[in-house]
Order: structure tokens, then sequence, then C-alpha cells
């Protein structure tokens, strides 16, 4: 698969956070623990064995085979979650919401990211054993962020009342959008594959958390990833010190703060802000916040309510009713998994990066945080059409405005760039600015008047010449703009609105191994692939 790279920074999608970040700024170096560099992974892995509750391994293992026990499960897999028991295996995490069929492509790369990093480190240190994960987010709320995919220009959407955790969401109303989704796909055999994938994953499982994991494993399931649904009692035991803490203490309110003021400072936009109290409270269809005033807890909207012995005690026995919300889930995971490195999107790493004093304060070792794979998936055809038209890999990253005036400047047989001009003028006005100061002093503010009268008249004329070569090449340009809103559907990154299912209509079951091939998660540059 032919490749290019653009820098982040040069795409203009990525916040100057990240970007920073990503530049090992020395302003964010005590925001991380050690950057995402294969040399730095030694140290990672020796830190923590020392800090990581091996007692939790086997925990771990027996909850992963039970929520596989009605699932194909592949032998790397198999072997993978079977190694967790041992002190010389480590994870590498991914984590992402439960998105109808995957939600946009970024998923797909989040996955190969986290699966090529254990096959580098497995290279690197052959001592020991690396596992991918898929963390689902399957305790989360906000259902109109994952109720939908986008198919070719059209939203395809589930409505559905229920509310609480979204795993916990029974799957009634899926048939309807299936006959959606198969009159969309058409015919074939690749649509006859996403057929499959659809109806067994959303027709044949009770929950959302259980369709999810049947659609992941499918995808992922031969190159041995591991998806872990933390939603679970004997998970959420191990995390009973650390909730005590939080919730006593309100430990992450303090110094998350305190982080986020640093970063304001520095001028940079936080993605996340603590409370006082950072978990929910979920039991059936209920997920509401954790309160404290004046001693009592209490969940938001409810009649529930304790004094501190009484939630602690509550704690004890329904350990699984207490969900961390965004502060506190990247604790909870690095408690329960023997993770070195996270792997996420841009918004996630700033958040992560908000986090490290509060894992210091809860005695938990911070992960290497990693940006995932970003890559922009070209097919042959939208290969040959962007060559025919000249449009170069960086062009297609220009706002809609810049790249038209671009390719309008580029095929237009008038110059219709006046910069020369406009610096040969005001060479000009340089020599009446010195002919001013030698003579009358108080004409160079009407010898400045007139240099921005003259220059912004050509620069008029400029917009003028422009604005009439579009109309008289409008048949070029919007071939161009055609194509570039193909691949920048909506001017948004590909990768955050197509869905996974488009490319493998056209490539099938050759998507993922080529894609696999090609994302190389500690490059860190954004790629671009031509599909052949």
């Amino acid at each position: 698969m032919p490749t290019d790279c653009i820098n982040f920074r040069e795409t203009n999608y990525f916040s100057n956070f990240i970007c920073d970040y990503l530049d090992q700024k020395s302003d964010l170096h005590n925001l991380y623990n050690r950057f995402p560099l294969i040399e730095n992974f030694k140290a990672q892995i020796e830190e923590k064995s020392k800090s990581f509750n091996n007692q939790g391994r086997q925990i771990l293992v027996n909850v992963l085979k039970e929520q596989y026990k009605s699932s194909h499960i592949s032998e790397l897999t198999l072997e993978h979650i079977e190694s967790l028991a041992s002190q010389k295996t480590f994870t590498v995490t991914t984590g992402h919401q439960l998105n109808l069929f995957t939600g946009p492509l970024y998923f797909l790369y989040k996955i190969i990211s986290t699966i090529n990093l254990t096959k580098a480190l497995k290279i690197k240190h052959p001592e020991y054993n690396f596992v991918p994960v898929y963390w689902m987010a399957s305790e989360d709320h906000d259902f109109e962020e994952i109720n939908y995919f986008n198919f070719k220009g059209k939203k395809i959407q589930w409505n559905s009342k229920q509310t609480g955790a979204v795993g916990h969401f029974n799957t009634d109303g899926l048939d309807a959008v299936f006959e959606i989704v198969s009159a969309e796909f058409g015919l074939g055999k690749n649509a006859e594959q996403l057929n499959y994938w659809f109806k067994n994953a959303y027709l044949n499982h009770n929950n959302l958390a259980d369709a999810t994991r049947y659609l992941a494993n499918e995808l992922f399931g031969e190159h041995g990833l591991v998806i872990l649904d933390s939603d679970h009692k004997d998970l959420k035991r191990l995390f009973i010190p650390n909730i005590k803490k939080e919730v006593i203490e309100q430990t992450a309110f303090k110094h998350v703060s305190e982080t986020n003021k640093k970063l304001e400072d520095l001028g940079l936009k936080v993605q996340v802000n603590p409370r006082e109290i950072n978990f929910f409270y979920i039991k059936d269809d209920l997920r509401e916040r954790i309160v404290e005033v004046d001693g009592v807890y209490s969940v938001l909207d409810s009649d529930m309510s304790w004094t501190e012995t009484e939630l602690l005690k509550h704690l004890n026995d329904y350990p699984e009713r207490f969900s961390p919300n965004v502060i506190m889930r990247p604790l909870y995971q690095e408690v329960i998994l023997p993770n070195l490195c996270y792997i996420g999107g841009g918004g996630e790493m700033i958040y992560w990066l908000q986090l490290k004093s509060n894992f210091e304060t809860q005695n938990v070792t911070f992960p290497m945080l990693l940006l995932r794979n970003s890559a922009l998936v070209k097919t042959k055809k939208q290969a040959g059409k962007l060559e025919k038209l000249q449009i170069s890999n960086h062009d297609l990253f220009l706002n809609r405005n810049s790249f038209i005036n671009k390719k309008v400047r580029k095929i237009s047989n008038i110059d219709v760039d006046f910069s020369d001009q406009i610096k040969y003028l005001e060479k000009q006005f340089k020599n009446l600015y010195q002919l001013a100061e030698q003579t009358d002093k108080s004409f160079i503010g009407a010898v400045k008047a007139q240099e921005v009268k003259q220059i912004k008249g050509l620069e008029h004329l400029e917009k003028r010449l422009l604005k009439a070569q579009k109309r008289n090449l409008a048949d070029e340009i919007s071939r161009c703009t055609e194509l570039q809103e193909e691949l920048f559907p909506g001017q948004s990154l590909q990768e955050r609105n197509t869905n996974f299912s488009e490319l493998y209509l056209e490539y099938g079951e050759e998507l993922i191994p080529e894609l696999l091939k090609s994302l190389e998660p500690l490059k860190g540059v954004f790629l671009i692939l031509n599909l052949e």
C-alpha cells in the first residue's frame, strides 16, 4: 500500500496542546511519566512491575473468561488472556465508546495501533508478553454520541428512550435499523458480510455491551485482541481502596484543579474539569452523580443517601454500583490492568495529561500516552483523479477557500497572485518614507495612508480577478472540491466521519490486513494511504 505522510501540526486538524505534546515541549514534561518511544518501555515495565498488585491478575483472567463464555474465541486471544496471570505479561490498552457498528473509522485505527504496538514491544523485549486490550466504555451514558454511524453522507440512527449505562441497553429496535443498513449496503459478497456482522451483533445479543464485544471480536479476534468490559463486581472490588480515597478525601478535585490552573496559565485549553466526587451511582436504568453535602452522601435525582460509614459499607457490599467518571476511569484502568501504555485520540490524550498528579496521590503508576494512528485512505480511483487534477496530498488538508484559491492560481492562464506587485509597491513607498524623513516628517502619515490605500486596492483587484477566474474555471474547480469533499466529508477528517463499512464494501477482507501492514503506532505522523 503506497503511503505518504504529513506532520500532525501541518494538517490543521489537531490542537496546539496535542502538537506541543508530540513535539515534547518542555512546558508539558511534568504532565507525563515517559514519552512513548520504544527505548522508554523498559523503564515503564520495571516501574509497573514494582507497583502493580499481581493478586488481581487471576481475577482479571477469570472475569475475561466469563465474558468470553458465549463468544467464539481465537487461539491467540485465549493465549493472551491466560498469559495475564503471569507477572511477565503487560498490556497496551485503548478505549472506545460502544458506537453503533463501530462508529467513525478511527475505531479501527485505535485498535490496530494497539495491536501493532504489542507486536513491536514483543520484538524489542521477547522475554515479556504484551497483550492488546480494547476497554469498552460500557458505563458511559451519552447515548446521543453513540446511537448512529455515517454511511455515504447518510446518518444511520438507532432511536431509544432507555437511560443509564449504555452497556446495559437492550437491543430492541435495532431490527428496524438492520432493514435500513441492509438496503444501504446493497448486494455482493462484501455487503453480505457486513449484513451478517450487523445482524449477529445487534439482533442476536441482548445488550449493547455483548453486541459490541461480538463485533470487535469478529473484526480483530484472530489478531489476539482482548476485549474487556470493566463493569463487573469482581473488578470493581479491586478498586475499592481507590474509590474510598476519592470519595472521602476528594483527591482528584484538588490535584486535577491545580493542574488545570497551570495549563490555563500556559494558554492551553483543558478537556475536562473534576467534581468534588468523581463517581456515578449505577443501578438498573439509573446513572447519576454521587454528591456530598454537610457529611451526607446522596445520589442526585433519587431518594438514596448515606452517612460516611453507611456509604463505605454500601461500597463494600455493592462495588459494582460505583461508576467512575472521565476523571477516575483512567485510574480504574491502571489499577486492574498491568498496563504500560494507553492509546487514544487527541482529546483523550489531553484529559489524560491532566491526571498525573492524581495518579501520584493514589500511588498508581501513570502509563505512557500514545496518540493513535491517524490516516486518510484514498481508493485507487480517487488517487487517479487527484493525479489528473494535479492536487497534492498536502493541498487536500487546506480549508475549502484556501484550497480553491490555490487551485485557481495554479490552473489559471492569468497570473492572479499580486504578491510581487505588492512587494514592489512596498519598496517604492520605502523610498518615499526616506524622502519624507529628509524633508518634512509631517508627511510620513500621508505617505502611510497612501501606501495602505494602494495595497488595499491591489488586494481588492486580486480578489475580483480570482472571483472572475473561479467563474471561468467553475467546472474544474467543482471536480476538485467534490473530490476533497469525498475525502474530507463535511470538511472534517475522514476518520472522524466515515464508517469502516464504506471501505469494506470496496476492499472486503483485505481491508484490516492492509491497515495492519501500514499503521505504525510509533511513527508520529498523519498517514495518507492509497489502497490498491
